[in-house]
């Protein structure tokens, strides 16, 4: 079933939204704005690995990667059987975040879904730029697909990223196909209203100073600012926009975005080509802007659980004809496939 506000909810994201309107715009043309954000995020996470010990759940951090690639993830599991692991992939425009910022929803799958949480810690711009980042969530999911964690060896995986973590999380799974037998073993894809088209979509472009939570007008010369060796044709190549790329072997996936955002195209287009090779479940939430999961809002809130009731759908049946399927002669838990 799609998803479905009632009016009290539109109510109260309107309500929101026109306090949105007095607020700043992000935008990464501002030298200082990337760094001041990054601090306030990481001096409000100070304590974030105590909360999610004292609410049940374990959290560790450790390098991974493959064949020379390495990056930082986080692990967050949860107490009992596991039914399968989320890969995530957080947002932030490629210049701010971290893993920690998505201990909340992550939490949320570990808790309700019974599910371990694999988050990935990319480096940020200007450390390293997108091609960099996109290789290094590739070999995270490389590492993970391969059982890099031998206890949840076979388990369904879903892939799950925000904005520009969408972007690398559609990348990655363009970037799987040169590996069909682990892109196979994705159980679905998770993605709220991501950047497709570096070159920038119609509505990008369309953009203005009204634009909540992102600034409208710069959004253009931002991402040509992260790509500046290339032209516009290049900035469509894939994966680097994974709306141009090849789909074939892509799992089911939920998408979602705001008709407030100026990703609007971007996942319209993206659903739309998807759904020539796999089930697409597209959600326009209505007037929502960019981030809108993250607000205090039942907006958020009603779309968040129907993620995760999304999720759970896509892992029970790759979960039940996993624990009857045999188990080849000499095979190890912990071999890759």
């Amino acid at each position: 079933m799609p998803l479905t506000f009632d009016d009290a909810t539109l109510d109260e994201a309107a309500r929101f939204n026109a306090r949105l309107a007095r607020a700043p715009r992000f935008g990464t043309r501002y030298r200082f704005m990337p760094l001041l954000v990054q601090g306030l995020l990481r001096l409000s996470q100070v304590s974030a690995d105590g909360k999610l010990r004292r609410a049940g759940l374990q959290v560790e951090t450790r390098m991974v990667g493959l064949e020379g690639v390495q990056v930082k993830v986080r692990i967050i599991r949860p107490r009992g059987p596991v039914a399968g692991v989320v890969l995530d992939i957080h947002g932030g425009g490629w210049v701010v975040g971290n893993a920690p910022m998505n201990d909340a929803f992550n939490a949320a799958f570990a808790s309700r879904c019974g599910l371990a949480v694999v988050s990935v810690d990319y480096r940020l711009a200007p450390r390293a730029f997108v091609h960099q980042q996109m290789e290094e969530c590739l070999a995270a999911a490389r590492w993970l697909l391969q059982d890099g964690l031998p206890e949840y060896a076979g388990k369904p995986i879903i892939v799950v990223g925000e904005s520009a973590g969408a972007q690398l999380a559609a990348a990655t799974l363009q970037g799987l196909s040169d590996w069909p037998a682990l892109l196979a073993r994705i159980a679905g894809a998770v993605l709220y209203y991501g950047v497709y088209d570096m070159a920038g979509t119609d509505s990008v472009r369309r953009a203005g100073p009204e634009t909540l939570v992102l600034d409208g007008p710069r959004m253009l010369a931002g991402l040509r600012r992260l790509t500046p060796d290339l032209d516009d044709a290049g900035r469509r190549q894939p994966p680097l926009s994974p709306l141009f790329g090849d789909l074939a072997g892509m799992p089911p996936a939920l998408m979602i975005v705001g008709s407030g955002d100026p990703l609007l195209d971007d996942t319209l287009q993206m659903a739309q080509r998807w759904q020539q090779v796999a089930d697409v479940e597209l959600n326009v939430a209505p007037d929502a802007p960019h981030g809108f999961i993250h607000f205090p809002t039942a907006m958020a809130r009603v779309t968040l659980a129907h993620a995760q009731a999304w999720v759970r759908q896509r892992i029970a049946p790759v979960s039940a004809s996993a624990s009857h399927a045999p188990r080849a002669a000499g095979a190890s838990p912990g071999a890759p496939r």
